[in-house]
């Protein structure tokens, strides 16, 4: 056949054609690239490239994948299979790629089509711009192996793209990503057909797991490959359909969209999990047409509840389905076990480490704040009769600094970061602790109720450590201006521990249950749905950002710290020192209705503006450094589904796009790649032996 394009060389004379110097013209404006992408190909190619000649470097099979092959990959193709490209790299054919091939090869990675391209390049074996009946089909059986499931070239479907008349017609580019796409097609249903004897429309089970390991293979876990034969289980005949094999191709084929589906309908469900007509419902209300049918359906929960069809399923039960890497937890659970146990030293650091966490934490909020905490305590206390002490927050705050200055704002500080490491500690363990033991280990998800007990637990088990510490703190915070206005003694804390003694320093105990049992279930509840509901954490594997964080634990802290104001007011009255003149309350419901009566409903929420703007940054804060603390150094693992939709983008662009590339010829035949990677071409063998010493040292 005569050849519509000529061979073109790098190194040829523009002068030879019009046609092949338009052509060098153009190839060269195209790898024209900006230097800093030309120093990193450089630095790339220096670093694998282990054949010298005549002093140039070049790379061989090997080095050449190890220099395309994307570094982490959520796929199971082998990176030997990689040496498939290196025939299209190679465009000399000496079995060697130079410098000028591989900035040439990196350059055809940068297209969009870059897949396609490198596969129509793979089959145009003479170079020559098109590929030929013979070129498909040589290339087609030079890799598929003699135990593969026959083709035939002669069938009507390839005479619709080549013609009838071998020879008369030659594919183009675009005629052949459209064959490239069909192919798999054709080839599915000519392999039923071969292998459906009795032509009744059935196939054993061993033959369908055939039919799909030679055409989808890669694109399947272990786990799904060993249940292939299982879907004969759908029908009563105990065998497969030509209708069910065309489903799990489609399901396959698809598989992206399967995945934003099943995420998405899991995030929404109330409990995690879905059924059947869930993913049918949610499909059908992102999707302008129908995306999948019952038939699908049936095979994705099939596959992903292992044969039970009533269940309803996580996320998680749809990993082994959509993640090709994807290992038993049984299989994990033994590596773990292999690997050596943390010694007794390293528990106790850990849970040492744990401890001090809420207690870093609850420091690091605390100081942010407590200038505001002075102020709001200073505003709920007990007003003298006829008399009242401040007007507003604002005014509190004027006459704190005019009595005392700056310093004023922080008297009482150091009782409080002392108290505060084992009173976060307990409140933030304990919170995480009933989550942890309440949650579907599955979903990840907590019914609202536990996660109502699990805040609420919290806030009671912290009063151990918050009643004495406040009561302290309280009273060191009003003897500054006592001091100013009266001429009274100041004390430190030691004094005023011994001064109320061990059953003194819980006074007030029942109000600052009544304020920190619902304070903490509120809290810990707003924050988690904050962060899954409007920030939506995990969503496509999203981790929030700091400020994202932050706002999540500020937000929180607002509903928590208004609502429950009225029992501060009251466990702050119980626990000040009351003077003459003053209202003497005799407990926590004396309080309450001698609060309403003498100064009206409004006093019980006294200070609560300022609450918010204490404790919304103060837990924001908290928060916030409670998160990354956790992050380091004894991070946890928690089961999720890790996919190449949620996987961080750690490889180039062009290493994406050759493994894009190789994806597309092993859906032609799984053996795609694997006599490549076995091959040797003779100027190799002679090539590496005469490596430059200089070079090599």
């Amino acid at each position: 056949m005569t050849r519509v394009i000529s061979t073109v060389h790098c190194d040829a004379d523009e002068a030879s054609s019009s046609l092949t110097g338009s052509a060098l013209k153009g190839v060269r404006s195209v790898v024209a690239a900006p230097e800093n992408e030309m120093k990193r190909w450089r630095r790339i190619f220096e670093a694998n490239a282990k054949v010298v000649i005549d002093g140039e470097k070049y790379l061989d099979p090997d080095s050449f994948v190890n220099a395309i092959a994307p570094k982490s990959d959520s796929t199971k193709i082998g990176r030997a299979q990689f040496a498939i490209l290196f025939r299209v790299a190679d465009s000399s054919k000496r079995g060697l790629v130079s410098w000028d091939d591989f900035t040439v090869f990196e350059t055809l990675l940068k297209r969009p089509d870059a897949d396609y391209w490198i596969a129509f390049q793979y089959f145009d074996v003479d170079s020559s711009g098109t590929i030929t009946y013979d070129e498909f089909k040589n290339v087609f059986l030079a890799n598929v192996g003699p135990s593969a499931i026959p083709f035939d070239f002669d069938c009507d479907w390839v005479k619709l793209y080549l013609g009838r008349k071998n020879g008369t017609h030659v594919l183009g580019y675009n005629e052949f990503t459209q064959l490239m796409k069909g192919l798999q097609g054709e080839r599915l249903r000519q392999a039923f057909k071969y292998l459906d004897k009795d032509q009744d429309g059935f196939i054993r089970p061993e033959e369908f797991k055939q039919i799909i390991l030679e055409i989808a293979g890669h694109k399947l876990s272990d786990a799904v490959i060993e249940r292939l034969p299982t879907l004969c289980t759908l029908t009563p005949s105990g065998r497969i359909s030509y209708s069910e094999v065309v489903a799990f191709q489609n399901v396959i084929r698809e598989m992206d969209m399967v995945e934003r589906i099943l995420r998405e309908a899991t995030a929404k469900s109330k409990d995690g999990r879905i059924d059947q007509s869930d993913f049918l419902n949610h499909s059908a209300a992102i999707s302008r047409y129908a995306l999948f049918t019952p038939m699908e359906a049936s095979i994705i929960f099939h596959f992903a509840g292992r044969g039970s069809r009533e269940k309803r399923l996580a996320l998680l039960d749809f990993a082994q389905l959509l993640d090709p890497q994807w290992r038993s937890p049984h299989e994990i659970l033994e590596v773990n076990e292999a690997r050596p146990k943390a010694s007794l030293l390293q528990g106790v650091l850990k849970s040492a480490y744990g401890f001090v966490q809420g207690g870093i934490a609850g420091a690091f909020g605390a100081t942010i704040v407590y200038p505001i905490d002075m102020g709001k305590m200073q505003n709920q206390r007990s007003t003298v009769v006829g008399q009242m002490l401040y007007k507003n927050s604002i005014d509190c705050a004027q006459k704190i600094f005019r009595n005392e200055g700056l310093v004023g704002f922080y008297r009482g500080l150091g009782p409080q970061l002392i108290g505060v490491a084992p009173e976060k500690a307990i409140k933030l363990t304990v919170n995480d602790l009933i989550r942890g033991r309440a949650m579907d280990p599955e979903t990840g998800r907590i019914k609202l109720g536990w996660e109502l007990i699990a805040g609420g637990m919290a806030g009671g088990c912290q009063v151990i450590f918050t009643n004495p510490l406040e009561i302290v703190k309280i009273r060191l915070q009003i003897q500054g201006e006592a001091a100013k206005l009266e001429g009274a003694v100041k004390h430190g804390a030691a004094h005023i521990v011994r001064q109320l003694g061990v059953l003194g320093l819980y006074k007030g105990a029942s109000a600052c249950l009544l304020r920190d049992i619902p304070f903490s279930a509120i809290y810990f509840t707003a924050y988690s749905h904050l962060k899954k509901d409007v920030f939506h954490e995990g969503y496509n594997g999203k981790q929030l950002s700091f400020l994202e964080t932050l706002g999540a634990a500020g937000i929180a802290g607002m509903p928590a710290a208004y609502l429950t104001t009225p029992a501060d007011v009251v466990k702050t009255r119980l626990q000040v020192e009351a003077r003459q003149g003053q209202t003497h309350y005799k407990g926590l419901t004396d309080a309450f209705v001698k609060i309403n009566k003498e100064e009206g409903f409004k006093a019980l929420f006294k200070g609560g503006p300022a609450r918010i703007l204490r404790s919304s940054p103060q837990f924001g804060f908290t928060l916030l450094a409670y998160e990354y603390l956790q992050k380091y150094p004894w991070q946890e693992n928690k089961l999720e589904v890790k996919t190449a939709l949620t996987t961080p983008k750690r490889d180039e662009m062009s290493q994406i796009r050759a493994r894009n590339a190789l994806k597309i010829l092993l859906d032609v035949h799984g053996d795609f790649g694997r006599r490549a990677a076995n091959f040797s071409h003779p100027l190799v063998k002679q090539a590496t032996p005469t490596t430059s010493p200089s070079k090599s040292a």
